[in-house]
């Protein structure tokens, strides 16, 4: 992959592009990421839409928090997570969701999370 990064690029640049594919790599963090395309959810419930364990589900959320996908604020005992604002690599993995038949409910479900939390 080194052989498609510029000359220009620094090492902590080329880290940062390897770490999104790598983040990118993984259909249950494609998955989280659609689960995340309208409104935050806890740790745990994103691992509660998940067939595996808690531990793993949360070294998917390190990948992608380290891909600087998803942030993190933790609010009393919880920790919230959502999509980075204004990221190109979300903006584009989002039009993906449209298209992709796996992604699209989960977006749709994402969304319907976040009328209802603006409805209250």
């Amino acid at each position: 992959m080194d052989e498609f990064v510029s000359e220009e690029a620094s090492d902590g640049e080329s880290r940062s592009i390897q770490q999104v594919f790598n983040a990118l790599s993984s259909q249950p963090r494609r998955k989280i990421l659609a689960y995340l395309s309208a409104s935050s959810l806890t740790a745990g419930e994103i691992a509660d839409r998940f067939d595996m364990a808690k531990p793993s589900v949360s070294q998917h959320l390190s990948v992608l928090e380290n891909a600087g996908l998803i942030t993190r604020q933790k609010k009393g005992q919880f920790v919230h997570y959502a999509l980075v604002p204004n990221n190109l690599v979300n903006t584009l993995n989002g039009f993906v969701q449209e298209v992709c038949p796996v992604s699209r409910p989960l977006k749709k479900e994402s969304q319907a999370r976040a009328r209802d939390e603006t409805d209250r």
